[in-house]
């Protein structure tokens, strides 16, 4: 196995997780550690399976029940993108989301960011085409790799997307090629250097979100893998993980026959969800001032 970041066949196993959150599937995957980048790769790679991995209850199919905690990182959302556009120049900016379902985070930066005249939506869920296009944007179905198109974009938005693709260089370098000189890419991804991932490991960590995260980073190896594909990192900073630890203690308490996680009713549903995420994102925006947590942004730059 070679580890999908960076091609190296230095990798060891690290951890084996199932899904836990959506039960799409029985098997149990391994996840392999790269010496060389120190990115974790999922084994086997389950290409061809996105129907049945991601099934119809999955959480970015079917948004719109906003909890206190959503509601919170929304609003969190807009601050970033108004930061974000901020720092772009030009009278009328354009943006792309890849991965953006029906284009809600791009709705969210156009409240904030008055200049914002075009927008894209890149994604293979075809079931959001339709509100995308009536929210104003252009949609695209399909991967990024095969979305053609002659727009080049001031801000590209890659939020919780990266982590799912089989070959992320070739993804950065895809998006590289579709900024304007000046323009900026947000992503955002988890990071396998954090506590929850350690304490976790071994009972399928939330930030594994096995099968569908194929390739986990570190800061450091993502600053790797993005300079391979001539982006320079602008800026990076590490975030609350609130997520990946509501679904580990959820996984914990399911273990221990105090709740049950049903196919038809995924983790993100459970009434305990929610107040799960409220909880651990309080305890991880005090913890990360002095520990790594276990997502972050990132904004880069072309080289």
């Amino acid at each position: 196995m070679t580890c999908l970041a960076c091609g190296s066949t230095a990798t060891r196993h690290w951890a084996t997780a199932k899904d836990v959150e959506y039960c799409s599937t029985p098997e149990s995957f391994d996840y392999l550690r790269c010496a060389d980048c120190d990115a974790l790769s999922i084994s086997p790679v389950p290409r061809g399976r996105l129907g049945e991995i991601y099934p119809d209850t999955y959480y970015s199919f079917s948004p719109g029940k906003l909890s206190v905690a959503e509601r919170i990182k929304q609003a969190l959302d807009r601050r970033t993108f108004a930061k974000l556009f901020g720092g772009v120049a030009g009278d009328q900016l354009s943006a792309l989301d890849v991965g953006g379902g029906a284009g809600w985070l791009l709705t969210q930066a156009k409240a904030v960011e008055p200049r914002l005249a075009h927008t894209q939506v890149v994604d293979i869920d075809g079931s959001a085409q339709d509100a995308a296009r009536t929210a104003g944007h252009d949609f695209f179905l399909g991967r990024i790799e095969d979305f053609e198109t002659d727009a080049r974009f001031d801000v590209i938005l890659m939020l919780n997307l990266i982590e799912h693709v089989d070959d992320p260089v070739a993804v950065l370098a895809k998006v590289r090629g579709l900024l304007k000189p000046g323009g900026r890419v947000l992503v955002k991804t988890p990071n396998h250097d954090s506590l929850d991932a350690r304490l976790f490991r071994e009972h399928s960590w939330g930030g594994l979100h096995a099968p569908r995260h194929w390739v986990v980073f570190t800061p450091e190896s993502f600053r790797k893998a993005a300079a391979k594909a001539s982006l320079a990192v602008e800026r990076l900073s590490l975030t609350q993980g609130a997520p990946f630890w509501a679904v580990s203690a959820l996984e914990w308490l399911s273990r221990k026959g105090a709740v049950s996680i049903r196919r038809d009713r995924p983790m993100c549903d459970h009434p305990l969800f929610g107040p799960l995420l409220a909880i651990f994102g309080g305890i991880d925006l005090i913890r990360g001032r002095f520990q790594r947590t276990s997502q972050m942004f990132v904004e880069l730059r072309a080289t």
